[in-house]
């Protein structure tokens, strides 16, 4: 499938479908504003998809920022199914959605990674073969381990990689202990930023009692995320502005 960026604004993203392999296939939705400098390539979590408020959010604040975005279904979410792909079947979608956005965006250097499992799957491509093109890896909630059960083995295969990575992260993350988190931030040295959200959850929600919204958490991460952006591409910043 090819597709002119130049004919998707703003605030109206594109559906595409690409294959995952020669018997299945997924749908995306392409986001690319006026003068995008850069392509953010993410997946979903484990439990919403691609068209979840959060997904869409991010989506909507990049492409204020001047990044396009081609977020994307896992099969088993494609299919209405609650049980996550198998690491070889969500790790083949990655990589599909990965060329997907080369194909349709040649022009524009690629980062990836996705909302706590789509992150995941992403980092666990990349380690067992390198996602073509792509400058680094963003997390938006990196599931470290599961609720109750703090661990560090689902990070391992990140002290493998040399690509830049970001970390974003609440402090209230059930799924990765802050303690552990900056330990294998710290063993990752120089690849790794840890950007912390006082009082936010992997979800990225805060208490009332925070004196903060939902909606600031979300603002503050996504300058976060451009600004890092603009360092791993060398690119320049594009202020937020309403759509």
């Amino acid at each position: 499938m090819t597709t002119n960026a130049t004919t998707t604004t703003t605030s109206s993203p594109q559906a595409v479908c690409f294959p995952v392999d020669a018997t299945q296939a997924v749908s995306g939705l392409l986001l690319v504003p006026p003068s995008a400098h850069a392509c953010f390539v993410f997946g979903h979590g484990a439990g919403a998809g691609m068209n979840h408020e959060f997904m869409e959010a991010v989506a909507i604040g990049l492409a204020q920022r001047g990044v396009a975005t081609l977020r994307y279904q896992f099969p088993f979410m494609e299919h209405g199914s609650k049980r996550p792909d198998p690491p070889p079947l969500a790790q083949a979608t990655v990589r599909a959605a990965v060329a997907q956005a080369a194909r349709l965006l040649p022009n524009l250097p690629l980062l990836a990674g996705g909302k706590s499992f789509g992150g995941r799957m992403t980092s666990q491509a990349h380690s067992s073969l390198a996602l073509p093109g792509v400058l680094g890896l963003a997390f938006l909630g990196f599931p470290l381990h599961p609720a109750g059960k703090p661990g560090s083995e689902r990070g391992a295969h990140l002290l493998k990689l040399a690509t830049p990575m970001l970390f974003l992260q609440g402090t209230r993350d059930e799924l990765a202990d802050l303690g552990l988190l900056e330990s294998l931030t710290r063993q990752l040295g120089a690849r790794a930023t840890l950007c912390l959200f006082e009082d936010a959850d992997h979800s990225f929600h805060v208490p009332a009692r925070s004196g903060r919204k939902d909606t600031d958490v979300l603002a503050e991460l996504l300058d976060e995320f451009s600004h890092w952006i603009d360092g791993v591409c060398g690119t320049a910043h594009a202020p937020g502005v309403p759509l």
